[in-house]
């Protein structure tokens, strides 16, 4: 790990610089949502507006507008309808399972999800090894060019980021990693939480290049289909991303001049 890429990360810890812009938005409008679905205007059994309307509704991107309605579905204030769109539900009393956007604003928390998603996915990549089909190799092997390219263009690539761990949750078989994966969205990918190299696009390329790397392993282990390998490159993966931002954390808690 380079000098560089530990000194753009010493200010991880702290709330004030900690989470990026885009986190902030979907935050912004999933309040925005729930709080018409609290005042009646939108009413169980409601279609929410679509994605493209949404966008040019509040002004932000699709990503944006894709966590937002991602968080409104893991409070259970709205549900998915394959090919119609996302309708408002009824109020239930239970209160589901959910992470809250705005708890991942430190590294610590971060490396809690992490710790979450190792168990998780480590067995994800190992059934995936074993069900996948020539389709969910295709698919994978698009968002590793797409990463590919994204890192050429000095891109933070976040997106196809976690493309690729949705792909291998969908090559399970199991819609309940799908869905677990689909509920944690951009949440699931630490440098969308963190702000990480704001300044330091080298420091950035070099970050990607070793994810990057890791995923060319996961993925050449399902080809294979042999699933030990598969659990073991997806548990490094993400251990290695644990690691990161501990180092980075350690870092940022020292005296500048021990720095």
């Amino acid at each position: 790990m380079s000098p560089s890429f530990l000194l753009a990360m010493v200010n991880l810890h702290r709330p004030s610089v900690s989470v990026q812009r885009p986190q902030s938005l979907s935050v912004q409008v999933a309040k925005s949502l729930s709080e018409r679905i609290a005042r009646g205007e939108l009413k169980p059994g409601d279609k929410l507006p679509s994605e493209h309307e949404m966008v040019a509704s509040y002004g932000v991107s699709r990503t944006v507008v894709r966590e937002a309605v991602s968080s409104l579905k893991s409070s259970g204030l709205v549900t998915s309808r394959q090919g119609v769109g996302v309708f408002v539900l009824q109020p239930s009393t239970a209160m589901p399972f959910r992470i809250d956007a705005e708890d991942l604003g430190t590294v610590n928390e971060i490396i809690n999800l992490l710790e979450l998603r190792i168990s998780l996915e480590s067995e994800a990549a190992a059934l995936a090894a074993v069900r996948r089909t020539d389709v969910h190799l295709r698919n994978l092997r698009v968002t590793l060019d797409l990463m590919a390219r994204g890192i050429e263009a000095q891109e933070d690539a976040v997106d196809a980021d976690f493309r690729f761990h949705q792909e291998i949750a969908q090559a399970t078989g199991n819609r309940y990693f799908m869905e677990l994966f689909t509920y944690l969205g951009m949440m699931a990918i630490p440098r969308a939480q963190i702000g990480m190299f704001k300044t330091d696009p080298q420091s950035q390329t070099a970050y990607l290049n070793n994810v990057h790397h890791e995923h060319k392993a996961i993925y050449q282990a399902i080809v294979a289909q042999d699933a030990e390998v598969a659990r073991a490159a997806m548990r490094m993966h993400l251990s290695n991303s644990r690691a990161r931002l501990q180092t980075a954390s350690e870092i940022a808690t020292r005296p500048k001049d021990e720095r």
